[in-house]
């Protein structure tokens, strides 16, 4: 054992999982064509959400009768607005794997109270997606944030479904393949992968879904920040960035100019790749140690973006009490900001691996991990 510094450090240490790492050439300058003081329904406002909502299809791959709006309230907006605007004319199956699937039970069964069935499966497993009844509504995350647990893919959902699914895919969109024709609901945030400013969520329907939206009306009231349609009709200018409420126009320039990043670096499979390498190089690391290992059970259905890690050595006595100090000695070290596991997640360490973080930092963080797990161990056997 040994609690020698490692004499390299990552040149970025930021690797929360949300907000993320900014892209790797971002700077304020780049900013600069965002119009600030000027009103969003203006020429120039319209312009600029439109080119967002385009770049989104261009990249992602999104089918050209699917529509995208720009929301507020982040992920969870979106995620909520699809479900107070479209559950109830069905059954629903709920699905959680982590901290926010349970959230979305809870909105479920009992907010909307509506006739629910919860499928659940703890943190490092997934549920068995072919064991759902597609005829009622599916609730899901494609990539549990907080688990570092993903669908593997969406072979499970049939094409025939009569039911819709909702996926929130906050943490996979821009990392991760998502099959378009398997999601009728599509939400996520630009402040993850992308490493956008946060407050703006992104709602992607399909045409069964703007169907419901035109064919059902909820039992409940929906506060004006929820509605999509007006008259029996979908608002179509809210896809086409005529937004709800008033966005940021610096955070959409932001998002504007990670989207041209993303296409400097390959679009779609460049930025998965990305991942895949980040990933890649913990999976590594935990295979060749016996006191770390993926919090995720089955290798296929590994998050490739945030990345969760327990540690399993016999000689830690509290496990959440050494996860916390371990994160706190490589902050500390100016090494690595925010790794800590979520809150409701069990004890370990949580590294953001989305495209926009560098493989060689990942690499020089891998060490000190070592050295903060080693020299923990020493404090505590000191202590005892």
């Amino acid at each position: 054992m040994t609690t020698t510094k490692p004499a390299s450090r990552p040149e970025n240490p930021r690797f929360s999982s949300g907000p993320c790492a900014k892209i790797p050439t971002f700077s304020l300058d780049l900013l600069a064509d965002a119009p600030l003081g000027r009103s969003h329904r203006a020429g120039v406002g319209k312009a600029k959400l439109k080119a967002a909502i385009d770049g989104t299809r261009e990249i992602l791959g999104v089918p050209a009768d699917y529509r995208i709006g720009i929301v507020p309230a982040s992920d969870t907006g979106a995620y909520e607005m699809a479900m107070w605007t479209m559950l109830g004319e069905r059954p629903a199956e709920m699905v959680a794997w982590e901290s926010f699937g349970a959230g979305w039970v809870t909105d479920a069964v009992k907010q909307l109270k509506i006739e629910a069935t919860v499928h659940e499966a703890p943190y490092g497993q997934i549920v068995d997606m072919a064991a759902l009844n597609f005829d009622h509504d599916v609730c899901f995350t494609w990539n549990g944030t907080t688990s570092g647990v993903r669908m593997p893919n969406g072979d499970a959902i049939p094409s025939d479904r009569k039911g819709l699914t909702l996926c929130d895919a906050t943490s996979a969109a821009f990392a991760q393949d998502l099959p378009w024709d398997k999601l009728d609901v599509t939400t996520f945030s630009w402040q993850k992968v992308l490493g956008g400013e946060a407050a703006h969520g992104i709602l992607i329907l399909s045409p069964r879904a703007v169907e419901r939206l035109e064919s059902y009306t909820p039992a409940w009231p929906l506060p004006k920040i929820f509605r999509l349609t007006s008259k029996g009709k979908l608002i179509e200018g809210i896809f086409v960035g005529e937004t709800i409420n008033t966005p940021s126009m610096l955070a959409v320039e932001d998002y504007l100019v990670a989207l041209d990043w993303a296409k400097s670096v390959g679009g779609l499979k460049g930025l998965m790749a990305r991942a895949d390498a980040n990933a890649g190089a913990i999976w590594d690391f935990c295979e060749t140690r016996s006191w770390i290992a993926n919090l995720a059970d089955n290798p296929a259905t590994r998050s490739n973006t945030s990345v969760c890690v327990k540690f399993t050595d016999d000689r830690i006595a509290d496990g959440a009490a050494f996860a916390k100090a371990v994160a706190k000695r490589l902050e500390a070290e100016g090494v690595a900001l925010d790794v800590g596991a979520y809150r409701d997640a069990p004890a370990g360490l949580r590294i953001w691996c989305g495209g926009t973080v560098e493989t060689a930092d990942i690499k020089a963080l891998l060490p000190w991990l070592e050295w903060a797990f080693e020299t923990e161990i020493a404090a505590q056997s000191v202590a005892a």
